[in-house]
């Protein structure tokens, strides 16, 4: 997991925004997975998953408005869903002005900072995982969590790294 969060935040330090934002819209999914008694994904799992771990990070961005914008974003590629109470939402990209421009509505369009709502969310991830890395629901479904194996994925392949 901790693989998983690190390449997040190397795709955004190489300002690959795009697939840090896609990345990170997947996290509460994930982690709200991991954190259910079934381990499957939900709507109501990943709001709650969000609202618990990072909707502090703009007040107006909670965590049915990031569901509603993850399923256009990474199902239509599109900032807009007709659920939700934003127009769009649009990201400034860090350095391409001299003003900061976070958490604002500008004509019913949600303005947040790429990096500061990655950033957001990888953290909380990681805050999360460190009080959830030992627990048995943890251990159950992580081990269903896609990963890297440097050695290979016995009885599948061995002896080169794999993704599994």
């Amino acid at each position: 997991m901790r693989d998983f969060l690190n390449q997040i935040r190397q795709a955004l330090n190489q300002n690959l925004y795009s697939v840090a934002l896609s990345m990170c819209l997947t996290i509460p999914s994930i982690c709200g997975a991991i954190d259910s008694s079934d381990g499957q994904d939900t709507k109501a799992k990943y709001v709650q998953w969000y609202d618990q771990n990072v909707s502090s990070m703009c007040q107006f961005f909670d965590g049915q408005a990031c569901y509603f914008f993850r399923c256009s974003m990474l199902h239509q590629g599109s900032t807009m869903n007709p659920n939700s109470r934003f127009s769009r939402i649009i990201f400034l990209e860090p350095g391409t002005t001299n003003n900061f421009m976070h958490c604002n509505v500008m004509n019913n369009a949600l303005n947040l900072d790429v990096r500061v709502f990655c950033t957001a969310v990888i953290d909380s991830a990681d805050r999360w995982l460190n009080r959830v890395i030992n627990t048995p629901l943890f251990q159950t479904n992580y081990d269903k969590f896609m990963r890297r194996y440097p050695n290979g994925l016995p009885p599948y392949i061995v002896g080169t790294p794999v993704i599994g």
